[in-house]
């Protein structure tokens, strides 16, 4: 069971608007925290049990750079917006040094069988992850209106990182699409009919700016789920987007079927994308501004799995004439 003190701080962040993965992952971590210091209270610790902590993570749980700076975030957030007494700008703790994992990418040919024996029901929001390049909740979010025919784009708000971008939409994916949308404008109709409904979940600024909008086409979900379900914040009535642990398992099931020996996510897909499009000859930049990264050196990590060998090298071995 949740403490006082726990369901204290996730009403905090839902009044103030944060999304439901960085919630659970700072409550997740402040628990983390509290536990690691013999449950005490975290008003009652600060700067030295926070940089003792952060160490730990690196020392003995060895985890990564981008893992420790979440953990931080949280206890950040903790002390600054909820105990009210900031943490030091200047915490010394140990840094996580572990290296970067290279991305796991998939061929075209491997892509092609993952897909040929994909789950109909998840087939387009896989599709969209290697053609477009999306990341899985970027996917799951999409709304109707995002969608852009004329333009064969997709427009995708409030990415990693709070971003906008467009990004490529393969042609090939038209009628799918369409077919989609009217499966959802089928869902609509329904949901309308019951008292109860109170249309999709919008954000506070556009429920503000757009009142009745969230009973229109546009801007339900893409993939929505097969039924509704009660707003966690709200209460209301609604009808949420798919659950993306179906895509997931989707994605595992399929590649153990086609015989993929490789660790395959749909995060893969979207390394594959990228991979895909340098090997094609495309600019760095511009996969940058498919894959919404705002340094192009997070880009060019995808430069290392090029098939043709490391940095683009041949290696000399490839020159002579040896029996193999």
């Amino acid at each position: 069971m949740k403490s006082p003190f726990l369901t204290m701080v996730q009403e905090h962040m839902i009044m103030r608007r944060y999304a439901k993965r960085t919630i659970e992952s700072y409550l997740r971590w402040i628990a983390t925290f509290i536990r690691f210091n013999d449950m005490r209270h975290p008003s009652t610790m600060g700067n030295l049990e926070t940089e003792l902590f952060l160490s730990h993570l690196a020392n003995q749980q060895n985890v990564s750079q981008s893992t420790q700076a979440q953990a931080l975030n949280a206890l950040s957030y903790l002390y600054k917006e909820i105990l009210k007494a900031p943490l030091s700008l200047n915490l010394n703790f140990n840094k996580s040094h572990r290296a970067k994992k290279l991305p796991v990418v998939l061929t075209k040919d491997e892509v092609a069988a993952l897909l040929k024996i994909c789950d109909t029901r998840h087939y387009l929001p896989c599709a969209l992850l290697y053609g477009s390049g999306l990341r899985l909740m970027e996917a799951m979010r999409l709304r109707v209106q995002d969608i852009d025919f004329d333009y064969h784009c997709i427009r995708v708000w409030d990415g990693k990182g709070r971003k906008n971008r467009v990004v490529t939409l393969a042609k090939e994916l038209t009628p799918l699409l369409k077919n989609q949308i009217k499966q959802v404008q089928s869902h609509l109709q329904l949901d309308l009919q019951h008292p109860y409904y109170d249309g999709v979940w919008l954000p506070h600024q556009l429920r503000k700016k757009y009142q009745g909008h969230n009973k229109h086409l546009n801007w339900q979900y893409l993939f929505p789920s097969h039924k509704l379900s009660t707003d966690p914040e709200t209460q209301q009535l609604r009808r949420h987007h798919l659950d993306e642990k179906q895509v997931q398992r989707s994605v595992k099931k399929a590649a153990k079927m086609a015989g993929l020996s490789k660790h395959v996510t749909p995060h893969t897909l979207r390394h594959s994308f990228a991979t895909h499009l340098l090997q094609s000859g495309a600019d760095i930049r511009t996969v940058q501004a498919q894959l919404g990264h705002t340094d192009v050196r997070t880009t060019q990590i995808y430069t290392h799995v090029i098939h043709q060998g490391g940095q683009g090298v041949m290696s000399p071995l490839s020159y002579l004439q040896v029996p193999t």
